[in-house]
């Protein structure tokens, strides 16, 4: 789950949230964005020129100066003294098995990271929220969602084993940061056989999601409008009753997707550290393309992973 939000080819709270976003396919590194620096004294951590400081999920973002934070995320920088990308560019490689893939049968997926041109060579990824690839998987009219995990194999690839429950397109996404380097994502459509799902059609803003006996809320702090921060809340109950004891699920306390209609466009959210533990999660977001989007939501409650889902339309950019 690189603003890093683009067309997918390659590179996410009113709260302060990480996010990516980035283009599918597209392994090319992002150039370097570096923040301004006031040329703190020598002898300071903040001292410009001794410690490099990079957005956790912008790391094309750098500074010489503790305690800036990321302009694409709202993310506060943290100390890393490393470069913002190796120069490399990268691919992932897909292979099912079987290579027809029927729905209501076991299939195992397999993603091998490659270095563009230098395929032979092993590609190490760095575990970001908890895991090194963050496998979405979504029916091409984005009615359906699901998020995996694929695990490293002595074969040097990684693999998860998945059954899709409908036949029907679908397109699968992997976020992943090859050590050393910048966000990428890997995007591949694939067509599965069998009885196929029908299809949804979303049109209108669908801000509310309810289901097991929770609901969540979607609000920003401004119009949806290109080009801007926004701020965005979400805010979960069960049974009417709000919901204080949310348990971390990938390090945070909540993890949301955005995708496009067209699923070209992909954006990967996390919510920043708070001292409590719901009901309202917070983020910062914004987005480059106007359009319609679905927004996936995932939290963890009484040992559950719990899946929402919302619709919004994004406009151009505000007048001023």
């Amino acid at each position: 789950m690189k603003r890093i939000f683009v067309p997918l080819l390659a590179a996410a709270s009113l709260f302060t949230v990480a996010s990516c976003s980035s283009d599918a396919g597209s392994s090319s590194a992002t150039d370097t964005v570096t923040t301004p620096t006031g040329g703190p004294a020598a002898g300071t951590d903040e001292h410009a020129g001794g410690h490099i400081y990079s957005c956790p999920m912008h790391p094309e973002v750098t500074s010489t100066k503790a305690g800036d934070s990321c302009p694409k995320c709202g993310m506060n920088l943290e100390h890393t003294d490393l470069p913002a990308s190796n120069g490399k560019a990268y691919q992932m490689k897909f292979t099912p098995i079987p290579m027809q893939l029927v729905a209501g049968q076991p299939a195992k997926l397999s993603f091998t990271p490659q270095e563009t041109g230098n395929e032979a060579a092993p590609v190490p990824l760095a575990v970001v929220h908890e895991k090194k690839i963050h496998l979405i998987i979504v029916s091409k009219d984005l009615g359906q969602f699901y998020h995996e995990h694929p695990e490293y194999t002595a074969q040097g690839d990684y693999k998860v084993d998945y059954t899709f429950p409908k036949g029907g397109e679908f397109v699968l996404f992997q976020d992943y940061s090859p050590t050393g380097s910048s966000h990428q994502l890997g995007r591949q459509p694939v067509t599965v056989q069998g009885p196929k799902y029908a299809p949804v059609k979303f049109k209108n803003d669908d801000m509310s999601w309810e289901k097991d006996g929770y609901s969540a809320t979607l609000a920003f702090d401004k119009p949806l409008n290109t080009g801007q921060l926004l701020g965005m809340k979400i805010v979960i109950s069960k049974n009417g009753q709000p919901v204080t004891d949310l348990d971390n699920y990938l390090g945070a306390l909540g993890h949301v997707v955005v995708i496009s209609e067209d699923t070209e466009r992909y954006l990967h959210v996390h919510p920043n550290d708070q001292a409590d533990k719901g009901p309202a999660i917070g983020f910062n977001t914004n987005f480059e393309a106007p359009g319609l989007y679905r927004v996936f939501l995932q939290f963890n409650h009484d040992g559950k992973i719990h899946t929402g889902d919302f619709t919004i339309n994004v406009k151009g950019p505000a007048a001023s």
